[in-house]
């Protein structure tokens, strides 16, 4: 499913700072969740400015990109895989403005709640994990400055949550969402032949899936119940031509209903598979369209 991001280079630590010049920073932790009932490992991206201009502007407020990662991976691989030295290296370049990225364990739980209720992931994220991140750093809580982003599960989870709750989220990005256009009676035959996707899914959608559920969560049903609030909200997506999983389907099917219910989105199918070089070479691209949803120019 989401591409089990290879380490491009081990830090030491996640957190350091050098003497001579200000650095950005990860800081990881975790949080004791009630609803989850276990600890959910978190980490977040303060660029440098985030404790230079602490003592200078005490008061300043940053926008939060929430981000997503896939199938395999955890809330530590963006920034372990290369992600925080182009981070660094596009605000250097002034292609982006400040604001934070938050990074979520999420395991295996496509970032919804399971069809059996035992695992309540998206209550987790909306009720302690957003909230958790507003009251510890310094963050605008509006709307405007809330953005959420991912990458294959990652970019199914960012899709649903956006377009359940676009009150919430003014921007949204997805990188090879896995966006299945198979319906699940055709995903539960998969299942019973032992392909591998079917397995995944029943962890989270059942087995065999509840349509129900599955429908309720479909980003393709929520961005067609909640199209006129859709809008008001930056939306982006990309994929590979060669996509392993054949989500570039979905992503075309997705764009596909967006331009006929009007709404506006960029959309790009790329040369490329579901890899880690596909995610990162792509990376800056989205990057830079949520510094511009932020109002960075």
């Amino acid at each position: 499913m989401g591409c089990r991001l290879r380490i491009a280079f081990v830090c030491a630590t996640l957190a350091f700072s050098f003497p001579l010049h200000a650095q950005s920073r990860i800081d990881c932790d975790a949080v004791n969740s009630r609803i989850l009932k276990h600890p959910v490992h978190y980490c977040v991206y303060l660029p440098a400015v985030y404790d230079t201009g602490a003592s200078k502007h005490p008061a300043q407020l940053y926008p939060v990109l929430y981000f997503l990662h896939g199938l395999g991976d955890n809330e530590r691989s963006l920034f372990n895989s290369g992600g925080w030295t182009l981070l660094d290296d596009l605000r250097q370049q002034h292609k982006i403005g400040d604001f934070l990225i938050a990074a979520p364990e999420g395991g295996e739980t496509f970032y919804i709640n399971s069809a059996d209720g035992l695992v309540r992931y998206s209550e987790f994220f909306l009720q302690e994990f957003v909230p958790l991140i507003e009251k510890k750093y310094h963050v605008d809580k509006g709307r405007e400055h809330r953005a959420i982003s991912g990458i294959s599960m990652g970019g199914y989870g960012a899709l649903r949550f956006a377009f359940a709750h676009p009150e919430m989220f003014s921007a949204v990005s997805a990188q090879s969402a896995a966006l299945i256009t198979e319906s699940p009676r055709d995903l539960d035959t998969a299942a019973r032949s032992g392909a591998p996707l079917g397995r995944v899914l029943a962890k989270t959608f059942g087995s065999p899936i509840a349509v129900q559920h599955w429908q309720e969560n479909s980003p393709f049903n929520l961005a067609h119940q909640n199209q006129a609030a859709l809008r008001r909200v930056a939306i982006y997506f990309n994929c590979g031509q060669e996509d392993d999983y054949g989500f570039e389907k979905g992503a075309a099917a997705l764009h596909a209903q967006l331009e006929k219910e009007n709404v506006k989105h960029e959309y790009h199918l790329y040369p490329g598979s579901h890899s880690f070089s596909y995610f990162m070479t792509h990376f800056p691209e989205v990057m830079e369209f949520h510094s511009k949803a932020f109002g960075f120019r």
